[in-house]
């Protein structure tokens, strides 16, 4: 009896969001589950724990050993049940971020992630937030150039708030002789890939704009501006993702009570996450969602398809939970 339970409940979920098939042999493993249907988990890198005080003050417990960017690729790569590394470091500005990220990029592309049997892929991709796309555009597309250079697989667009943007960010990801402005210097990504140059350029667009492209766009709205232009913006070509930024628009819409609390309009917020997902289905395309344990379950049942979890114990127990309610529990699925 108990079985035929947990059967019906991926039935259930199933029949709200996917028509599960098996993955055909891609680079990219997101696109190829996206490609089958089949809901997509992953984590944020692991990183350095922070202790967070006033200036010159010690901290109250010695923080512990600090580990190299080797040790934490390694850490990632260990974890096989995820789908994907993903990154939020950069989002600030890539002036801080980036030389730390670059590091751990090449110690992640040597960590093994990269399989050529029984096809050439990664077996972690790595996705990265991008700075945002105002007030310096130029700046920003020059960034997204540089991280897809180390080798990345996707970027996610922040606080996109029109559709000229997340057109923008796409162009960025694209080569110009695709059509896009990312410059013709690839860096190191060929080899993070296991292909030649000419392969690489070949596999380097952005998907589904290039059915055969191994690049994925994810774009996050998170501003009432966003919501306003949801419409458009969601019917943008070659969003392979589109995310409600649910951290962010808790404090959009949130306000100070008289005890100078914050308080969440938490009707108006879910509205708000709603929104994007009917915006997601009305245009076919995934839907992502920073789930935790307790909400997986109902985000799958709504229609997301796409999870990413903070790195740890919570994060994993998230990942598991939900790989057992798709039936993806195998590590090779």
């Amino acid at each position: 009896m108990r079985k035929i339970a947990s059967l019906a409940l991926v039935s259930v979920v199933a029949a709200g969001a996917f028509v599960a098939a098996q993955p055909k042999a891609r680079h990219n493993k997101v696109i190829a589950l996206l490609e089958a249907k089949q809901p997509v988990f992953g984590l944020y890198a692991p990183s350095n724990r922070r202790f967070p005080g006033p200036p010159g003050s010690a901290p109250a417990t010695p923080p512990p050993p600090q580990k190299s960017p080797a040790q934490l690729a390694q850490e990632a790569a260990a974890y096989k049940l995820s789908d994907f590394v993903f990154d939020g470091s950069m989002e600030g500005g890539m002036d801080r971020a980036y030389p730390a990220f670059a590091e751990f990029s090449k110690a992640l592309a040597g960590a093994g992630i990269l399989v050529k049997q029984p096809s050439l892929h990664l077996t972690h991709p790595m996705i990265v937030k991008t700075p945002e796309l105002r007030p310096d555009l130029a700046g920003a597309q020059a960034a997204i150039g540089k991280q897809l250079n180390l080798g990345v697989s996707g970027v996610m667009l922040v606080t996109v708030e029109t559709a000229e943007e997340a057109r923008a960010g796409i162009a960025a990801m694209r080569f110009k002789s695709k059509g896009g402005v990312r410059p013709d210097d690839v860096g190191t990504a060929p080899a993070v890939w296991g292909m030649s140059e000419a392969d690489y350029r070949k596999k380097a667009d952005v998907w589904p704009l290039n059915p055969e492209g191994e690049l994925i766009n994810w774009t996050i709205v998170e501003s009432k501006k966003g919501l306003e232009n949801l419409k458009e913006i969601a019917a943008v070509p070659g969003i392979g993702v589109l995310w409600p930024g649910a951290g962010t628009l808790r404090g959009v819409f949130s306000t100070q009570g008289a005890d100078g609390k914050r308080v969440l309009d938490e009707a108006a917020w879910e509205n708000a996450i709603q929104s994007v997902l009917a915006a997601c289905k009305a245009n076919k395309i995934a839907c992502g969602f920073p789930a935790n344990a307790n909400d997986i379950e109902t985000r799958m049942k709504q229609g997301f398809n796409v999870f990413v979890m903070n790195w740890g114990d919570a994060g994993f127990k998230t990942v598991e939970a939900g790989r057992k309610i798709a039936g993806r529990a195998d590590t090779s699925q």
